[in-house]
């Protein structure tokens, strides 16, 4: 409601009039500012402000009913509403100011006024609710990625420490004595032991951290513009565009090498039938032999299929589309998504397919066009990043963000 308030407020009290009219109409104003130098720096902070990929699973994690229309709703819904408020907050307030709009747009509003505090009180207030919740994402994210998940100390799950956790759970139940006893006790003590530092658990050693680590910039910078647009550039750009392309490829990787494989071996055999065109007819290597019919050839791994790309001979388009790095990428996430589902099965003892569930909400399988999204989206990122970056020197090498706001400021 305060986000709605201050958009509100923004699109009410600019200058829009005024000033467009003072620079020669909005058709002047669209010619000389449409696309300026600044682009790339607006668009990393847009990316950072519309990235929700971070807490994507922790919200579809809380839905009471986890099914995929009702996630389809949510997300439609709620990315809607946010680009519709986002899309009236940037044109009225650049209108409202054009070259002088500041990172916050609030700093363009004269200080004392009524309307202006109280729109900062909100902001504020928004902020004060908002920052647990990227607080939370980015402390969960730093626990799986250092500690395994592990937020209270007691041991993760993967398939070094599998046996581990297995001992734990059946300790209680071994009885009797000796090497058993003993092993199960080293067990326990190796899984509970850990923490945070000195009368901190690790839940609480972790949210002093990060907020300590966005404390401190906070005290040193007194404009948030060249921070967003540097957090934005790099940050948003990996999360907005390069983490989710490189995630659907890692997570369908058998799939993409597989399909990338039966490509490739089209293209080689119709070059081994070219280049055998002129051999004078069939030879007996070319006859078929007697074998069993009813046997069917095993589906080819994500390992198999890899080499088998990787050692054979291609076509310039492997090579112009990048597909080396795509080909690496997909067999690198193929790996560790076995290790996952290996690890999972081995604690479980449930495997994907006999899980249970209804299997028709399951996503279906990947096609071309989710493909070409995916690796559009990785190569848009790296280019949004590298340009906002520059585009962020070129800013402020140039003092382009500086602002004179006269004597009536």
């Amino acid at each position: 409601t305060a986000d709605m308030i201050l958009v509100v407020f923004v699109a009410a009290f600019s200058p829009v009039a005024e000033t467009v009219e003072e620079n020669g109409g909005l058709g002047e104003v669209l010619r000389t500012d449409g696309i300026n130098s600044t682009l790339f720096v607006g668009l990393g902070i847009l990316s950072t402000a519309m990235a929700c990929q971070h807490s994507a699973f922790i919200v579809a994690n809380s839905l009471e009913d986890k099914t995929r229309s009702r996630w389809s709703w949510v997300t439609k819904q709620s990315i809607g509403v946010s680009a519709i408020l986002c899309l009236i907050l940037g044109i009225f307030g650049y209108l409202g100011f054009l070259g002088e709009t500041q990172g916050d747009v609030l700093n363009n509003f004269p200080m004392g006024t009524m309307q202006a505090d109280g729109a900062r009180i909100l902001l504020a207030f928004t902020m004060f609710f908002t920052y647990p919740m990227e607080s939370f994402v980015a402390r969960h994210v730093l626990i799986m990625l250092i500690h395994n998940g592990d937020m209270d100390a007691k041991g993760g799950c993967t398939l070094e420490n599998e046996s581990r956790v297995e001992e734990e759970e059946l300790g209680d139940e071994g009885g009797g004595g000796g090497e058993g006893d003993d092993l199960t006790v080293s067990t326990s003590r190796s899984i509970i032991e850990g923490g945070g530092l000195l009368c901190m658990n690790r839940r609480q050693t972790w949210t002093l951290l990060v907020y300590l680590s966005t404390l401190f910039p906070a005290l040193i910078f007194n404009d948030i513009g060249p921070v967003l647009s540097l957090t934005g550039a790099i940050g948003g750009g990996c999360i907005a565009y390069i983490g989710p392309g490189l995630v659907y490829l890692g997570v369908n990787g058998e799939d993409f090498l597989n399909s990338i494989l039966a490509r490739l071996e089209r293209w080689r055999g119709t070059k081994d039938v070219n280049n055998n065109s002129g051999s004078g007819g069939v030879t007996e290597e070319d006859l078929p032999v007697d074998g069993d019919a009813s046997l069917e050839i095993d589906a080819t791994t994500s390992i198999d299929a890899y080499e088998r790309i990787v050692s054979g001979s291609k076509p310039l388009w492997y090579y112009l589309g990048l597909f080396p790095i795509w080909c690496a990428i997909a067999n690198k996430g193929a790996a560790h998504l076995k290790k996952k589902t290996d690890a999972a099965f081995a604690v479980t003892g449930v495997s994907a397919e006999s899980a249970p569930g209804d299997h028709s909400l399951l996503l279906p399988p990947p096609t071309k066009r989710d493909y070409s999204i995916a690796l559009f989206f990785v190569c848009f990122g790296v280019v949004s990043a590298v340009a906002g970056v520059m585009s962020n020197l070129y800013v402020q090498w140039n003092n382009l963000d500086e602002v004179d706001y006269g004597d009536g400021n």
